[in-house]
């Protein structure tokens, strides 16, 4: 069993993707949350993977800014630098190619937040793993820090660059 994460909630309850699924209609706080608890479940059952997807979901989520979850657990840029930043040798994949793919192909509702979020989670990425290469296979253009916080004081929610701005500085 991997160390929890201390920037994730501790689940109280087992849990599996059919809970997030029953959720699927409604994107908001709640889903947010159980994302979360899940993801945390998932580092701690040693799935760092996996864990990092359901983190995504919650960083995918329409969360209101006044929402009561984002005060003990604000938009998770701090936690997915730490979960990248520890030794492991259960992920598979370059988590800075995965959020490059995500925000280069993301659509649907809210697509300019949910992009501008995952350049963000790139950044942090880069910044708490500089080893990991980027897709050269994938013709993007990377922005610099100055456009995504750009970005994210244009389509994020209030607090959010300064949540980002922590992981960026945190060092995971």
């Amino acid at each position: 069993m991997a160390i929890p994460c201390p920037h994730l909630p501790a689940s109280q309850r087992k849990l599996s993707w059919c809970e997030l699924n029953a959720l699927r209609d409604n994107q908001g706080a709640e889903l947010y949350l159980l994302c979360l608890e899940y993801g945390q479940q998932l580092w701690c059952e040693n799935l760092p993977a996996r864990a990092l997807l359901a983190v995504d979901r919650a960083l995918y989520c329409d969360v209101p800014t006044d929402a009561e979850c984002l005060q003990q657990n604000p938009i998770p840029y701090v936690a997915i630098g730490w979960l990248v930043a520890q030794p492991t040798n259960e992920f598979t994949g370059n988590a800075r190619v995965h959020y490059q793919h995500l925000a280069d192909r993301v659509k649907g509702e809210r697509a300019e937040q949910k992009k501008w979020r995952a350049w963000a989670a790139w950044a942090v990425v880069r910044k708490v793993r500089p080893d990991l290469p980027a897709d050269s296979k994938h013709a993007v253009t990377e922005p610099s820090l100055n456009e995504i916080k750009a970005g994210l004081q244009s389509h994020g929610i209030a607090g959010e660059v300064d949540a980002w701005q922590r992981a960026l500085t945190s060092g995971a």
